[in-house]
């Protein structure tokens, strides 16, 4: 696979407290989906709550690195009795295959899922050998 996980201290699926300007907010790792084709590794991510100006994605050297903050807003003339999504992050970080072409890479978002495409590049791609009688 041209993609893996990478650990993030201690950190595991579900919620981390954290500091973040003398508040305490939770980090969430968002599950992925990783897909790959001969062209390309696709992920898909589910960040239910971000926008896309929550969002931020980005590709330092080998890593790429997946962050939104999801904020509640209250619904006005009710009052939240229950509720599953909090306030928080959410991270996910991913090292990258040298066969990726970090130039193509496109991120969508849409009702609270990310896909990323990461295309290969042409060298890494496979490709059929011709053979020539002699």
């Amino acid at each position: 696979m041209s993609i893996q996980t990478q650990a993030l201290e201690n950190r595991t699926p579900g919620t981390l407290a954290t500091r973040e300007r003398a508040s305490v907010r939770r980090v969430y790792t968002p599950r992925a989906d990783v897909y790959e084709t001969p062209e390309e590794i696709v992920v898909v991510a589910e960040l239910p709550g971000i926008s896309e100006e929550s969002l931020d994605i980005t590709l330092e050297q080998r890593e790429l690195t997946i962050r939104g903050t999801r904020s509640t807003a209250a619904l006005e003339g009710y009052r939240l009795i229950y509720s599953e999504y909090g306030e928080g992050n959410y991270e996910r970080r991913f090292v990258l295959a040298d066969s990726i072409d970090r130039a193509g890479i496109a991120a969508s978002l849409k009702n609270g899922v990310l896909q990323l495409r990461l295309p290969k590049v042409k060298e890494a791609l496979a490709r059929k050998i011709p053979v020539k009688a002699e």
